[in-house]
């Protein structure tokens, strides 16, 4: 009675389990990958776009800022081109 208990599964049966788990674990790495490469050309075409959007937005703000003040620079032209009536109060 040196080994009595009875053999449930054999070891052929065991090692050829493992590979297939093996090889399914190697199947999810490669599809994780891929949608890991897929995901980040994904966030590479987010982030040019967010970088040209981000050249927009600036440049319509120094716009905005160039706008603002050829208009305060003709106001200031049209004040001192007109001509002032002494008799009105000073405002």
């Amino acid at each position: 009675m040196a080994n009595a208990r009875r053999v449930l599964v054999h070891p052929d049966r065991v090692r050829t389990m493992f590979a297939r788990m093996r090889e399914d674990l190697d199947d999810l790495r490669s599809r994780h990958l891929r949608e890991l490469s897929d995901l980040r050309r994904e966030l590479d075409q987010v982030r040019a776009n967010y970088a040209d959007l981000r050249a927009v937005v600036l440049a319509r703000h120094r716009t905005e800022a160039e706008l603002a003040d050829l208009r305060r620079q003709r106001a200031l032209v049209e004040a001192w081109a007109g001509a002032r009536d002494p008799a009105a109060p000073l405002q």
